[in-house]
């Protein structure tokens, strides 16, 4: 999959709010908060079909947008690409950096907590890195 761009996360997350939708649905959402012009979100929309995560079908005279994928599943894709480009000793750095910036509910907290727990139970005693030497400082 190509990576997606922030405006394409934009119009991603319109589309998959709104299940089926159509540009000018989408102009009506974003266009003044994002100062963004028709042709910016037709263009977008352009490149979302290209990479194959928007799915197009004819309505009379218009065209209505859906995505090929779940949120989910394109953003834990999107995840894993970010995370093979880091050396697998600093997962850990990149897991509590997201844990201080983001705000997490008490039941968010007992889930990673019972996560971690299950993961405890199979976890090596320490992480291997599996960089090309040069890669870095392991």
């Amino acid at each position: 999959m190509e990576n997606v761009s922030n405006s394409e996360w934009e119009i991603m997350r319109v589309v998959w709010t709104k299940s089926e939708t159509t540009s000018s649905e989408i102009i009506d959402i974003l266009g003044d908060r994002l100062d963004w012009q028709p042709s910016t979100v037709k263009t977008l929309l352009a490149r979302l079909v290209d990479k194959g995560l928007l799915v197009t079908k004819r309505d009379g005279k218009r065209f209505k947008y859906s995505a090929s994928a779940s949120e989910d599943d394109i953003f834990n894709t999107e995840l894993r690409m970010l995370m093979s480009k880091i050396c697998n000793t600093k997962v850990h750095s990149v897991m509590t950096t997201l844990i201080d910036e983001y705000d997490l509910s008490q039941s968010d907290i007992d889930s990673l907590i019972k996560k971690l727990n299950d993961k405890r139970k199979n976890a090596p005693e320490k992480i291997t890195c599996h960089c090309i030497p040069g890669q870095c400082k392991c």
